[in-house]
């Protein structure tokens, strides 16, 4: 660090083990503090074995602050009671929902509140490493399980912009959205934390927590790591998020993260590249890529295909647009559906790697080859207005050209380009030969569907 003053050193995690591994390591490297940002946290294999890790690290004295969104947290309750009871961990619960059993009646008697989440995520030890990015805390984002996973992308961080983090993370901590999970749940004492680690010790026991810790253990990154021997890309960077108030829907648009995001990164002049997995332009989004276009800017859009999709709603919401993109000049990229057997694991690279998977859940884009984003946010109007979001800078053009580098030949094999045939209708090249005429890998219920959420006005709330 001291041979970069005033720049932030970066190493990409594309490869699942390698974000486990990322996260376990720095809270076992952790000596004084450790706080952690989420918006879901999972209780499968690792969600479990990092709540083990952070109880851990209570246990040296680190001081643990764990805050969640109440909506990605279902059935957490009791663990996190445990959590909170050891006198170095502290919960809190962002943006919470008043009926712990039943939080689905939220949406029916409290709607324009609760469906405004906490969409952040981070974790960040002695205020002097952080990972930052799109993943969340589950087996589909690490890679731990043989049903969907996701391709997704966290930074890990040193430098000057980590002190950023901690002080959104303090903002968030403080704000009156963010609630002492003492006022939500029952406290519980030390019998209930005895029993959630018999419960860590049990899963991680299981035949398939070994095999996945033994994947971890082997992985270069891990090596990279230990010896002292990772790379690192330093660059100019800076932290852009939003204000937890977003969630009190009292901003205006000058104030939200992405009218910072615009302002700090520029228009770009000479190429976009864009990856999303939930991509709802809208309106004024396929006038700012036609304007981008007619200026001569290359976009290049990268998303989920209908068959790689989880939120099917959303996908439709992108669906309308096509052909006004295709006919703008932007060139449109569906990840494909990938079964488990083609699935490709771990290289322990800095770059930005697209492997086959289930579905995509990566949020970055890079301009002109020289700056790049990466972070929570989605390019969709529940990013932009409802969710509150976050991510790295980057005046990197090493970091932006591997991105750029995803949009290679081997896209064609991950990914579907769309394009217009001589009739204006839809078609996906697959590969070099094939095309098809109707969404790839889908029912006819499921394309029914999504031509009925189509007609739905529900477009600001993808």
């Amino acid at each position: 660090q001291a041979q970069y003053p005033g720049e932030t050193g970066v190493h990409a995690l594309s490869e699942p083990l390698d974000a486990f591994a990322s996260r376990v390591l720095l809270t076992r490297a952790a000596e004084r503090t450790l706080d952690v940002q989420y918006y879901i946290w999972q209780q499968d294999i690792t969600g479990l074995l990092l709540l083990g890790e952070l109880l851990d690290a209570a246990d040296r004295g680190v001081r643990v602050r764990l805050l969640l969104d109440d909506n990605g947290i279902g059935g957490l309750d009791l663990p996190l009671a445990a959590m909170d009871s050891h006198p170095h961990i502290h919960v809190r619960l962002f943006n919470p929902f008043v009926l712990r059993g039943a939080k689905w009646l939220g949406f029916v008697t409290d709607f324009s509140r609760v469906n405004r989440r906490m969409h952040n995520k981070s974790m960040t030890a002695d205020n002097t490493l952080t990972v930052v990015g799109g993943r969340n805390i589950g087996d589909e984002y690490f890679g731990a399980t043989p049903g969907a996973l996701f391709v997704d992308l966290d930074l890990l961080a040193i430098g000057p912009t980590v002190p950023a983090v901690t002080e959104q993370f303090d903002h968030y901590w403080t704000s009156g959205s963010a609630y002492p999970l003492e006022a939500l749940v029952d406290p519980v004492g030390s019998q209930e934390r005895r029993e959630l680690r018999e419960r860590i010790r049990a899963v991680a026991g299981q035949p398939e927590a070994q095999r996945y810790v033994e994947a971890v253990r082997d992985s270069p990154f891990v090596g990279f790591l230990l010896e002292r021997e990772l790379e690192l890309t330093w660059s100019p960077a800076r932290l852009v998020s939003d204000d937890p108030t977003k969630v009190l829907g009292e901003l205006d648009d000058s104030q939200l993260m992405v009218s910072d995001l615009a302002r700090e990164m520029g228009p770009p002049q000479q190429s976009l590249d864009l990856v999303s997995p939930y991509f709802v332009p809208t309106d004024q989004g396929v006038a700012l890529f036609e304007q981008l276009e007619k200026r001569g800017v290359d976009v290049r859009i990268l998303t989920n295909s209908a068959a790689a999709t989880d939120v099917l709603a959303v996908h439709s919401g992108y669906a309308r647009h096509r052909k006004e993109l295709l006919r703008a000049g932007v060139e449109l990229y569906e990840m494909k559906a990938v079964g488990n057997d083609n699935r490709k694991h771990a290289s322990g690279g800095a770059g930005f790697s697209l492997n086959s998977s289930s579905s995509l859940h990566a949020k970055t884009f890079a301009m002109d080859g020289d700056r790049v984003f990466v972070g929570s946010f989605n390019f969709d109007p529940r990013s932009a207005r409802l969710n509150t979001e976050m991510g790295l800078i980057l005046e990197s053009p090493e970091l932006a050209g591997q991105l750029v580098s995803a949009f290679g030949p081997d896209l064609n094999r991950l990914a579907y380009r769309v394009e217009l045939n001589d009739e204006a209708d839809l078609i996906w090249r697959d590969g070099a030969d094939d095309i098809l005429t109707d969404e790839p890998g889908t029912s006819a219920f499921e394309r029914g569907m999504l031509w009925f959420y189509s007609l739905l006005p529900i477009e600001g709330l993808l």
